[in-house]
């Protein structure tokens, strides 16, 4: 089994565990995955949906998600840059992405310019809510627009962005984080990359 390969398989149920009887490729991304670069991309993703899927549960949204994924890593360019929209995303699909268009603390819509990022509360912040928190997470409009684009579906009323900001790179990574209660292991392989360019 080569990593991020879909394979259908057929089990044989055992007495303690089940055997593999038979295996067919469904799709493969290997050649183009032994990239460092796309290589630690694909490690990170993985890694976010086996943590946030422990469940028995098929969760077929989160599936097709890494499928397109790992589909857009093996088309080229720079796989780093997929990181953002699909980590916000995923938190789409488990129901625990913050709200776009609203503050996460009292509800009421985000002004017009700029928002804060608030981890503890797993959103963004309007500047009352926020209080002085200084301007280390704050996002101006291009970033709240970016943010909103981030997480938008398909067909949807706002327009799907693939690329993200650095201030909102490190919003959605922040809240990813919050929302794990840890940060995933092979992030590291990523920073150790030099920057896209």
């Amino acid at each position: 089994m080569e990593f991020m390969t879909e394979a259908t398989l057929t089990l044989h149920r055992g007495r303690n565990l089940d055997i593999i009887s038979s295996a067919q490729i469904v799709r493969s991304h290997w050649n183009e995955l032994v990239v460092p670069a796309a290589f630690a991309t694909a490690s990170l993703l993985a890694e976010l949906v086996d943590t946030c899927c422990e469940s028995d549960e098929p969760m077929p949204e989160i599936y097709e998600l890494l499928v397109g994924a790992a589909a857009a890593i093996a088309g080229g360019g720079e796989p780093t840059r997929l990181v953002p929209r699909f980590e916000l995303r995923l938190m789409h699909a488990l129901g625990v992405a913050p709200p776009a268009d609203r503050c996460v603390r009292c509800g009421g819509p985000l002004e017009r310019g700029r928002a804060w990022v608030d981890t503890h509360a797993g959103g963004l912040a309007c500047a009352r809510c926020a209080g002085g928190r200084g301007d280390a997470a704050m996002l101006d409009d291009a970033d709240v627009a970016n943010f909103r684009g981030l997480g938008a579906a398909r067909g949807g009323d706002v327009r799907p962005t693939l690329e993200a900001t650095p201030r909102v790179a490190r919003a959605v990574d922040a809240l990813l984080t919050y929302h794990l209660g840890r940060r995933p292991r092979s992030r590291a392989l990523l920073d150790e990359l030099p920057a896209p360019r």
